[in-house]
């Protein structure tokens, strides 16, 4: 598996894993405007030339903000997210990234179970944030530990 930055060659898998997914998928047309955000860090796990999943942030003055985490049902439970988010990580300490912040369903056992093996910790809850079905999210960050005090 390999990981590399998103391009336009891309953007159809990840419309398709996009509705796959999540009951409001991205459109090829908001992939398409991350390719030229400045902010955006979008990266793709590739297995064998397939796109088995994708890792979204945001760099904003310092701190990441995870857009999503998708993985093909067909690459689930092989190390696909967890390369991912350990890529963003490494992306983080590079860039002197301070904090990466996510939200995820609070139903979603094996999602919170991966970001906080990651040293994930939770540190927040946004009542009725999600729909399709109705559900809070709750609010994990990850520290970069690698900077300078």
């Amino acid at each position: 598996m390999t990981i590399v930055p998103m391009t336009e060659r891309h953007v159809p898998a990840l419309v398709e894993l996009e509705a796959v997914c999540f009951p409001h998928p991205w459109t090829a047309a908001g992939f398409a405007e991350e390719l030229h955000n400045p902010l955006a860090v979008f990266l793709v796990a590739e297995q064998d030339g397939a796109v088995a999943g994708y890792m979204g942030f945001h760099d904003v003055v310092g701190e990441g903000f995870v857009t999503n985490v998708a993985v093909f049902p067909a690459f689930r439970r092989q190390g696909v997210a967890a390369a991912l988010i350990s890529a963003a990580q490494a992306i983080c300490r590079e860039r002197g990234i301070a904090r990466l912040a996510l939200e995820v369903r609070e139903s979603n056992a094996a999602a919170i179970a991966l970001y906080e093996r990651f040293g994930f910790r939770q540190d927040g809850r946004r009542p009725r944030f999600y729909t399709a079905p109705a559900e809070d999210a709750l609010l994990y960050s990850w520290e970069n530990q690698n900077l300078p005090l």
